[in-house]
């Protein structure tokens, strides 16, 4: 049989939407279209 409290224990709590937000956030994600916009600003400066 299923122990429910030994089950739940085993989870910490979910972030809350503001500290969600502020993880997601505080990482520099690169993507192909940042990739392009810098090889272009790059191009146009030299």
């Amino acid at each position: 049989m299923i122990n429910f409290e030994e089950e739940i224990a085993k989870y910490g709590p979910s972030l809350e939407i503001s500290q969600a937000e502020e993880a997601v956030l505080s990482r520099e994600i690169i993507d192909v279209a940042d990739i392009i916009e810098k090889i272009l600003q790059d191009k146009k400066d030299a």
